[in-house]
């Protein structure tokens, strides 16, 4: 299928991460200008920018500090003056906050990165998207929006006020050609799931074993469904939530 964004401008948070390197790398390979947004670490970014350029699509890395408005706005323009206007944004950058009971400083940190930095993205891409009169806003949330684990209460809350978000941005915005929606990954197969104590091998095969489809989710189905979604094969999907999981939710 031609999803008709070759020589769109597309700018995916969090890049340097495996979901968020599998989303650049997916819009790559249908030719779209990928700007590989990163924070943490500069060097696993340039890594995706390097695998997106041979998939066929031209790439850069670009730093965000989501915490900081003006890293926002500062990186929006830069993509813009070195790429082009921005056509899709995948808001897909997260922090993880202790999974300790929260202080006020780790709840205040979660939810302005993972809420207010997308919310500043959005609001610094809106206007040419507008002016084009074509966008594509795609947040990725989480299951545990649905399934809440037994500790912290920042995360699976910004991802919930992210999915509100999204659906007012999706009636707000349409009008102007713009359409909004949420991935909602489940339990995915990525380096930290391998890494994190209470995690790690045991737990991927216990979750694979409990879903339908007998797997865990991969980066690269969370990229395939977000590559979608951004595009203009996506011609009327709005204000959506679309699970990807596997149907797990349907064995709990």
């Amino acid at each position: 299928m031609d999803l008709g964004i070759d020589g769109r401008v597309v700018l995916v948070t969090g890049a340097s991460g495996d979901i968020g390197g599998a989303i650049a790398e997916a819009f790559a390979r249908e030719g779209a200008l990928v700007a590989a947004g990163w924070h943490g670490n500069q060097d696993r970014a340039q890594a995706v920018v390097d695998r997106a350029t041979r998939a066929g699509g031209k790439a850069m890395a670009v730093r965000i500090d989501q915490r900081d408005s003006a890293s926002t706005s500062s990186a929006v323009r830069e993509v813009g003056q070195t790429l082009g206007e921005i056509a899709v944004l995948v808001a897909n950058a997260v922090s993880w906050p202790t999974w300790d009971p929260e202080t006020r400083e780790t709840l205040t940190d979660g939810l302005t990165t993972n809420v207010t930095g997308t919310l500043s993205l959005v609001e610094a891409v809106l206007p040419g998207m507008r002016t084009s009169g074509w966008g594509r806003l795609v947040f990725i949330s989480s299951d545990v929006v649905e399934q809440p684990m037994p500790a912290g209460v920042a995360y699976p809350a910004a991802k919930g006020a992210l999915e509100t978000a999204a659906k007012v941005l999706a009636v707000r915005e349409a009008r102007h050609g713009v359409l909004t929606n949420v991935v909602r990954p489940g339990f995915t197969l990525t380096e930290r799931a391998l890494t994190t104590p209470g995690f790690g091998r045991e737990a991927i095969d216990s979750e694979g074993a409990k879903t339908p489809t007998g797997r865990i989710c991969t980066p690269e189905d969370v990229a395939s469904a977000v590559a979608y979604l951004g595009s203009a094969a996506n011609g009327h999907v709005n204000g959506e939530v679309l699970s990807v999981a596997g149907g797990r939710h349907l064995t709990r």
